[in-house]
């Protein structure tokens, strides 16, 4: 039954096709906080202020301050619509409006490697099944989108495709909550913070909390932005702005303990631990206890996406007998589970060294689905928890200490092919990093010698394939990696990696060729608006032009060989010398990988740190040992992994113009 004209969920009918004047001067007075604002009629009006005009006639309509419509978009989406394209949850629009059942039932997207999560030589090669179960019934933070075409009358295909449609079915999700807690239709958006609380579709008092206090610092602060379609929209800033948080006792929303966990304040987090058990013929997982940072100190950060939705993987890790990694985000409100405490050992990189010097982040997400989108909940929320970490532990901020798990090395030649490659290209690090509040900057001229890689990420669209059918394109989609080539012409060939043994393709998990955003590299030539760079011992071009630059200048540390030397080898682990491992621990291979720097070339540096291998390969903590040479290393950026060198192979300068 349809209620009444006045009821906040009546179906809005022609209501929608009729937007107040009110609402156009609404939109008209924001949108100069982007500039000019276009002509009463102009087609740059009616181009780029539809979107501003779907907020303000679905807050008219529903009566919902236009406010808290605009900034719970924001949260959600940034206001972008991805073509109507669902998120990795299923979440449809700018309002994300979830619809799980019809988005996922066709995902099925190709394994981004065979690599052995613990990556120790020491140990037998871990290959547990990696089929992460569905789950068999949907929360309802996965099913917003039926109940927003219930409330509207809209039909659901509407609500998925049509922004303004998205946005009515947002506001009427929003009234609802607001008269589902007894609490009136007010136009003040201090009023609204139980409403937003259950919008987030957060099962507990903690996550929708955190959701709700992301959106009302949204409305203090302030957002304007250009959309992914091109549209202009803007949302004022109230800085006094104090909202009702007393209504989130009348949610009826569980509650969830923190204790445990090792999180910032700012977050929601849960203790969902990963097991340490015995099983088998003397096996154990799915993890190493340790005494980090006191034994061994924490240096990285590594990225990853779960390839699943988060029921299943949160099964998955808490199976002996798989993998391990610290801690999993969801993607609808920014939810942090933790997994493994930073003192122990976690197994998700595939490489030992990172692993026993890391902490593991997994985003509720798929690699080689360009449009199955991140949500700024899930951003904003990892961006905290790792802002806690960097700060608790004394890593820094930058690329080469704040991995993806794509640019873990392979310990050893072997291991290269089968090395996991996310988050993979659709990972936004230029937004990550402003979140983080280190942003890319150009910190030289061309004189400095670096660039640092620096796209625009929504119109950088290199082409890409094997997302979901071997050999076919990609959907077209913003990227954080830029294509490198032998020549400055896009008709050359791409360049090789030889430790992948095979040739390069533009496929979406073929590090190959590319460069991602926020690393640094040593520019070896200039030719027009391209540039060359140094990578995996080759002289590779990118295209930068001045106009719509793809990296900025920068200056910093190299290295290059020594004099004399004609290459020097490169390793995929820091490993210390045979004298340095005690009676009772095997001395482990110093195995270099199939590179060399060659004479002359030059790498950026990311540390100096010592040889380190860190023993432990029984249930029993009593024999294990962490190992520290006297060789030294440097951490540099080789090509899109990192890579070490021995310090005695090298001479440290700083970066001038070639």
């Amino acid at each position: 039954m349809r209620g009444s004209a006045t009821d906040p969920t009546s179906t809005p009918g022609s209501r929608r096709a009729r937007r107040t004047a009110g609402a156009v001067a609404s939109a008209a007075l924001l949108l100069p906080l982007l500039g000019a604002a276009p002509a009463p009629g102009s087609d740059a009006e009616s181009s780029t202020g539809v979107l501003q005009r779907a907020f303000a006639g679905a807050a008219a309509d529903y009566h919902v301050p236009q406010s808290v419509l605009l900034a719970v978009s924001y949260l959600q989406s940034r206001w972008d619509t991805h073509a109507g394209a669902p998120s990795v949850t299923g979440g449809y629009g700018p309002m994300h409006l979830t619809d799980a059942r019809t988005a996922l039932t066709a995902a099925e997207h190709f394994a981004d490697g065979t690599e052995d999560a613990r990556g120790d030589d020491a140990r037998a090669a871990l290959h547990p099944h990696t089929a992460v179960p569905d789950s068999s019934a949907l929360p309802a933070r996965l099913r917003t989108l039926p109940r927003a075409a219930g409330l509207t009358g809209l039909p659901a295909a509407e609500l998925r495709t049509d922004p303004t449609a998205n946005v009515a079915g947002g506001a009427a999700l929003l009234a609802a909550a607001q008269k589902a807690l007894g609490e009136p239709l007010s136009s003040d958006p201090a009023d609204w913070y139980g409403a937003v609380a259950r919008f987030s579709g957060a099962d507990d008092t903690a996550t929708a909390a955190a959701y709700a206090n992301d959106v009302y610092d949204v409305l203090r602060t302030g957002e304007a932005r250009t959309t992914d379609e091109g549209q202009q929209v803007a949302l004022a800033a109230q800085p006094r702005l104090r909202a009702n948080t007393a209504q989130l006792r009348r949610t009826g929303l569980r509650t969830v303990s923190a204790d445990g966990t090792e999180c910032p304040a700012s977050v929601s987090c849960e203790w969902i631990p990963a097991p340490y058990a015995e099983f088998g013929d003397n096996d154990y997982g799915n993890h190493d206890l340790g005494d980090r940072p006191a034994s061994q100190s924490i240096k990285y950060i590594v990225v990853h996406d779960t390839e699943g939705t988060w029921d299943g993987v949160l099964n998955l890790v808490q199976d002996p007998t798989y993998v391990s990694w610290n801690y999993t985000i969801r993607s609808t409100d920014g939810l942090i589970a933790q997994h493994v405490k930073a003192k122990d050992v976690a197994w998700h990189a595939g490489n030992w060294y990172i692993n026993a010097k890391s902490v593991g982040i997994e985003h509720e997400g798929f690699l080689a689905a360009p449009d199955a989108w991140y949500t700024e909940a899930m951003y904003r929320s990892s961006a905290r928890l790792v802002r806690y970490l960097a700060k608790k532990y004394g890593i820094p901020m930058d690329r080469q200490h704040i991995l993806g798990h794509d640019n873990v090395p392979g310990p050893t030649t072997s291991t290269i092919p089968g090395m996991h490659t996310d988050p993979g290209p659709y990972w936004d690090w230029r937004h990550y990093f402003d979140l983080l509040g280190h942003p890319f900057k150009r910190t030289a001229g061309k004189k400095g010698g670096l660039v640092t890689i620096r796209p625009d990420y929504a119109s950088n669209r290199p082409e890409y394939t094997d997302c979901t059918t071997k050999g076919e394109p990609c959907a077209a989609h913003g990227s954080s990696e830029v294509r490198l080539y032998s020549d400055h012409d896009e008709n050359s060939a791409l360049i090789k990696d030889i430790g992948l043994g095979r040739t390069p393709t533009t496929g979406v998990n073929d590090l190959s060729s590319r460069v991602s955003t926020g690393q640094q590299y040593a520019v070896a030539d200039r030719w027009g608006d391209w540039t060359a760079i140094w990578y995996l011992g080759q002289k590779a071009w990118f295209r930068n032009p001045q106009k719509a630059p793809t990296a900025v200048n920068a200056s910093g540390l190299v290295i290059t060989p020594k004099d004399g030397l004609t290459s020097i080898p490169v390793y995929g682990r820091a490993y210390p010398e045979k004298e340095a491992y005690p009676t009772g621990v095997p001395a482990q291979t110093v195995a270099p990988l199939p590179y060399t720097v060659p004479a002359n070339q030059k790498y950026v540096v990311g540390d100096e740190v010592p040889g380190e291998y860190y023993y432990a390969v029984t249930f029993t903590t009593d024999s294990h040992r962490v190992v520290v040479g006297k060789d030294l290393y440097y951490e540099i950026q080789y090509g899109h992994r990192v890579a070490f060198v021995r310090a005695a192979d090298v001479r440290v300068e700083s970066s001038s113009t070639p």
